[in-house]
């Protein structure tokens, strides 16, 4: 059996078509690793597409969120996997985390924490250190702009209250939320967390900015301190 003939998406069986099984059932009715196996079109002299995509998946726990965290000369360790599929793979990710921002640029307006994260989550999703930023909100909770702060290390960033309220006193907004993410994906807040959100409340409330929330986004989850009752 020639390459050709095992790997060409036109040989497969029926039900192991991915290009054929969108056109048919719709999008929806694909398996992750069957939309990554169009991406990449062909598999190795060992696996077919679908195959190999479910490898790839399943050493990112499949997750496409791990995934999405792969460099390109990570993903052309796989047999069958050059520069041309990897960047494939890594543009359509990057496409579907824009997407989602562009979604939650739409809702301006917060109204809950789960709005916050999904402002945050694109800002945030890729990074292998810290950083801090502060989203300013008008009177109404309509997001003004989100503003970089600070940035750290892996294991932690510093959080300057100064530099923290200049920015939202320049930019006239009316609430504040605040926002770090832990790149190692655990959501509890440390004692330094805790301590410096009561500080930076407290001295909101002097200068009449309030702080409503402080997220700590990990991998693909979040903790909110107004959801726990500890803001």
């Amino acid at each position: 059996m020639s390459y050709e003939t095992k790997t060409s998406i036109k040989n497969w069986a029926d039900d192991d078509r991915p290009r054929e099984k969108l056109m048919l059932k719709g999008k929806t009715s694909l398996s992750d690793a069957e939309l990554i196996a169009i991406l990449i079109g062909s598999g190795n002299t060992e696996e077919s597409a679908v195959e190999l995509s479910r490898r790839i998946l399943h050493a990112n726990n499949d997750n496409l969120v791990d995934l999405s965290r792969m460099s390109l000369h990570e993903l052309i360790k796989f047999k069958g996997i050059g520069e041309a599929k990897a960047i494939s793979i890594i543009a359509a990710l990057e496409l579907g985390k824009r997407r989602r921002s562009a979604e939650a640029r739409e809702r301006k307006t917060i109204t809950s924490s789960k709005d916050a994260f999904e402002q945050m989550y694109a800002t945030t999703a890729d990074l292998d250190y810290e950083k801090f930023w502060v989203m300013l909100l008008d009177q109404a909770n309509k997001v003004i702009r989100i503003a970089e702060v600070s940035e750290g290390g892996i294991t932690g960033t510093i959080a300057d209250p100064k530099k923290i309220f200049k920015v939202a006193l320049e930019g006239n907004a009316c609430n504040i939320i605040l926002c770090h993410n832990h790149p190692s994906g655990q959501l509890k807040p440390s004692e330094a967390d805790i301590k410096i959100t009561e500080k930076l409340k407290r001295s909101g409330e002097i200068i009449d900015i309030k702080v409503l929330d402080h997220l700590i986004i990990g991998i693909d989850g979040f903790f909110s301190f107004a959801d726990e009752g500890i803001l």
